[in-house]
C-alpha cells in the first residue's frame, strides 16, 4: 500500500490534548508505517479554514474548560461547514472526552452554554456531584468486524452526555460509567464518526481499533497486512485487567 496515504487533521492539537491523547496519533503513524502507508498530519488551529476535501481522519482530544470553550465558539464559526462536507464525503472522526462533548449540540457548564459541531445528535450538561473516573472496558460491534471487541482504557469526566433517540453508542459498558454513570452506553458512532470518553491515550491500547480506524479512514475493501502484535496484546490485555475484566 506505498501509494496510500493517511491524512489526517489534528485539530487544536496545542489545546486538546490535556491527557497525552497525541499519543493515538503516533500510534497511527507507526502502524501505517510499518505497513508501508504514508502518514501525513496537519494541524488547524484557531482561526485556521480546513479543506473538506484534504483529510482521511480529523481528531479532536480533550482540553480544559476555558481551552475548550474557544475551541467549541472556532468550531462552530470557522470550521463546521468544511466538517460536515468532509464527514459527508466518507471522512472519519475521532473524538475524545472534551472532543467528543464539541461533536453534539450543546454543552451546558453551568449557566454557559457551549455550542457544539452538531455531526451527532447528542447534549452534554455538567453535573453536580462526582466525576466519573477510573478504568473502562465497553464491547463494540462496528461495522466491518467479525463480531463483538472489547474496547479498555481510562474516563475522567464531569459531564454526562445523553445521545439522541436515534443516535447509536460506541459501545456497551462493562464495566466503569460510560456516558453518564447509569446508562450503560458509552460514546457514540454514526458510520464512521466516533466520540468516546476513553483516552489516555486509548489507540495503543486497542490497536484494533486503530487499525479500523485506517481502513475506515481510506475505505480499504482488504484487511491490512497484520503485525506481529504480541507487545499490544500484552498492553490491550494489561488495560482490560485494570478495568475488571
Amino acid at each position: 500500500m506505498a501509494d496510500r496515504t493517511l491524512r489526517v487533521c489534528a485539530l487544536y492539537p496545542d489545546l486538546m490534548n490535556i491527557y497525552a491523547d497525541r499519543g493515538n496519533l503516533l500510534l497511527l503513524e507507526r502502524r501505517c508505517g510499518w505497513r508501508g502507508i504514508g502518514f501525513q498530519v496537519t494541524a488547524a488551529a484557531l482561526g485556521d479554514v480546513i479543506d473538506p476535501d484534504a483529510h482521511d481522519l480529523f481528531y479532536l482530544g480533550g482540553g480544559q474548560d476555558r481551552d475548550q470553550v474557544l475551541c467549541a465558539q472556532d468550531l462552530v464559526d470557522v470550521k463546521r461547514e468544511a466538517l460536515h462536507a468532509a464527514v459527508d464525503r466518507g471522512a472519519a472522526v475521532l473524538a475524545v472526552c472534551g472532543g467528543y462533548q464539541l461533536l453534539g449540540h450543546s454543552y451546558e457548564l453551568g449557566e454557559q452554554s457551549i455550542p457544539g459541531v452538531g455531526l451527532v445528535d447528542l447534549r452534554t450538561v455538567r453535573a453536580e456531584g462526582p466525576r466519573l473516573i477510573g478504568n473502562i472496558a465497553i464491547e463494540v460491534d462496528l461495522p466491518g468486524l467479525d463480531g463483538p471487541r472489547v474496547l479498555a482504557g481510562f474516563e475522567n469526566h464531569g459531564g454526562r452526555t445523553t445521545l439522541g433517540t436515534d443516535e447509536r453508542p460506541l459501545g456497551r459498558v462493562l464495566r466503569g460509567h460510560g456516558n453518564d454513570g447509569h446508562s450503560g452506553l458509552e460514546g457514540v458512532q454514526r458510520g464512521h464518526v466516533i466520540g468516546t470518553y476513553m483516552h489516555g491515550p486509548l489507540l495503543p491500547k486497542n490497536v484494533w481499533f486503530a487499525d479500523w480506524l485506517v481502513q475506515a479512514a481510506l475505505a480499504l475493501d482488504v484487511p491490512l497486512a497484520p503485525l506481529d502484535d504480541e507487545l499490544e496484546r500484552a498492553a490491550h490485555a494489561s488495560a482490560r485487567h485494570a478495568a475488571g475484566l
